[in-house]
């Protein structure tokens, strides 16, 4: 599977909250989400993302509430692949289970730069910046999870399987 897209940058401890505010967290509907995703943190990312862009974060990435809302939400505005420093651990699982591609890479994330395109091999853990010409290498997921990845999360997985 690979990805590409512009760089949208953000530092450590970006947290649920900001990620999709909690004053939109009654609605279920991805469209809703997707409309206010990051707008606390960055009130353009909305009208400037467009499908296949990627997020690049330092620390603890989807830190604070387990809610999944949030990697939804990031999805569901055409983000294609988060790369970070490092992750909560139920962001970590939660993108993982709605379908969401995220990658640890603290070398990529030392040298990305907002607005940067970059490319990524998600089946190898190469990750191209091609506006900079460098490349670095990121641990992939095992085989099985890619499967949950590329078919769009757990649950449609599951559904998948069974057919």
């Amino acid at each position: 599977m690979k990805v590409r897209g512009r760089v949208f940058r953000y530092g450590s401890d970006v947290d649920t909250d900001v990620i999709i505010p909690a004053r939109y967290l009654n609605t279920t509907s991805e469209k809703e989400l997707a409309a206010h995703c990051m707008e606390d943190i960055d009130g353009t990312f909305v009208k400037n993302v467009r499908p296949g862009d990627v997020i690049v974060a330092e620390d603890n990435f989807g830190c604070g509430s387990s809610r999944e809302h949030a990697p939804i939400a990031i999805k569901a505005s055409g983000v294609s692949l988060v790369i970070a420093n490092s992750f909560a651990r139920i962001f970590y699982r939660n993108s993982i289970n709605i379908g969401l591609p995220i990658l640890e890479c603290p070398e990529a994330v030392k040298n990305i730069s907002a607005g940067d395109v970059v490319s990524c091999d998600l089946d190898e853990g190469v990750i191209t910046d091609e506006s900079m010409g460098k490349s670095f290498k990121a641990e992939p997921f095992p085989p099985f999870i890619r499967r949950i990845i590329s078919d769009g999360g757990l649950i449609k997985h599951i559904e998948k399987s069974q057919k």
